[in-house]
């Protein structure tokens, strides 16, 4: 039985931020954001938005009433959570009128949550395979102004329905992973902006993926030559092309060529929005089906990774009907963003929600998004529908 992702969807910010405007802003050559880094723009989150919503508007677009009562699962991979009892999960559920009876749960492991929740709804599937899995990884990534980790902001969330005989890709019982206690990147309970070591963190990520691969290869016996393509976790896009070029001699020159035109594929999406955290292997995959070469019967391979750290390599094969299971008009929702300007972004980066216990009601005219943070009441997120 074939199980794996059978419609995906993402939603992010309706504003965004130029990252030449933001390197001059910096006075810094933008080169070393648009090549160096591999980014051109960055998604900008307002208040009036957080992982609920992110992932509330990534997932209606796949939740209907044909699907709605045989999801029997609703997970959110998350590092930016917002209450450290409740899961964004349960608020998911009620937004979009999910069956009752469906587990709800949140799950943490920086970047990496989000595969481990899709690992999860497949195991669950081939146990139930009457039954579906509601598979969120949505983040808001923050650093801080002027720091060296700003040009890696960004945000949004990827929705992935999980069944069996999906239309999409199904998921290859081949995973190899690894865990390991490294402070690459960590963000406190106290904190609201992350800490990282990039260069290290970088060097890790790395050494994570050249071990995988090399373990997948001992394990399987699959090759580089039994794939057409790899999608990567693009914190910032560059990553993912340094992971790539640690087992590109291992392909003819052809294939190599072949392999860094479906990369290009791959980052076009990720370039444009930032960093997702959770969701950046997966917008990454999106990316990939959508603007690649990729055909029915073809072996891609996906690499997850989270600081701390935990990895993860494993492949999957596309389903003949994928592009039907792209729920996401991407030439619409980046032609519906509003640019904001530098000073424009630092103010919103500093509005945030209050974390104090006091009551306040958001200002919902400048977001056109369909579920909004409209404001916390009694210590109480309270969101609302805008029709």
């Amino acid at each position: 039985m074939k199980i794996g992702i059978d419609q995906i969807a993402f939603a992010t910010s309706d504003k965004y931020l130029d990252l030449t405007e933001l390197a001059l802003a910096r006075d810094t050559d933008p080169n070393k954001f648009l090549i160096g880094i591999g980014q051109s723009e960055q998604a900008v989150i307002a208040k009036t938005q957080n992982i609920v919503t992110l992932g509330a508007n990534a997932a209606a677009q796949i939740i209907n009433d044909n699907n709605r009562d045989a999801i029997d699962m609703v997970l959110v991979a998350t590092e930016s959570g917002i209450d450290n009892s409740k899961s964004a999960a349960v608020y998911v559920q009620k937004l979009l009128n999910i069956n009752r009876y469906a587990r709800t749960l949140e799950l943490k492991q920086a970047c990496y949550a989000g595969t481990a929740g899709l690992m999860f709804a497949r195991d669950f599937v081939a146990s139930h395979p009457d039954k579906q899995v509601l598979v969120i990884a949505a983040d808001v990534a923050r650093y801080g102004i002027n720091t060296p980790g700003e040009v890696t902001q960004g945000g949004g969330a990827v929705a992935m329905l999980v069944k069996a005989n999906p239309q999409v890709i199904s998921l290859n019982d081949d995973n190899v992973y690894m865990s390991d206690d490294v402070m690459d990147f960590w963000r406190p309970i106290y904190r609201s902006e992350a800490l990282v070591d990039g260069h290290f963190s970088a060097t890790i990520y790395q050494d994570f993926f050249k071990e995988l691969w090399d373990r997948y290869r001992a394990t399987t016996g699959h090759a580089i030559n039994d794939f057409k393509a790899f999608a990567f976790h693009l914190p910032f896009t560059k990553m993912g092309l340094k992971g790539l070029r640690e087992i590109l001699p291992e392909a003819t020159e052809d294939q190599q060529a072949a392999l860094l035109a479906e990369f290009e594929a791959s980052r076009v999406y990720n370039r444009r929005v930032g960093n997702l955290y959770t969701g950046s292997l997966y917008l990454s995959l999106i990316s990939l089906l959508a603007n690649g070469s990729v055909q029915a019967g073809d072996r891609i391979g996906l690499f997850s990774y989270g600081s701390g750290a935990e990895g993860e390599f494993y492949s999957a094969t596309v389903e003949a009907g994928f592009k039907h299971g792209l729920q996401t008009d991407f030439n619409t929702l980046f032609a519906n963003r509003t640019q904001v300007s530098v000073p424009e972004y630092e103010e919103i980066f500093a509005d945030k929600a209050p974390t104090d216990g006091q009551n306040v009601m958001f200002d919902l005219t400048n977001d056109p998004n369909r579920f909004v943070l409209a404001g916390i009441q009694d210590e109480k997120h309270v969101y609302k529908v805008n029709i």
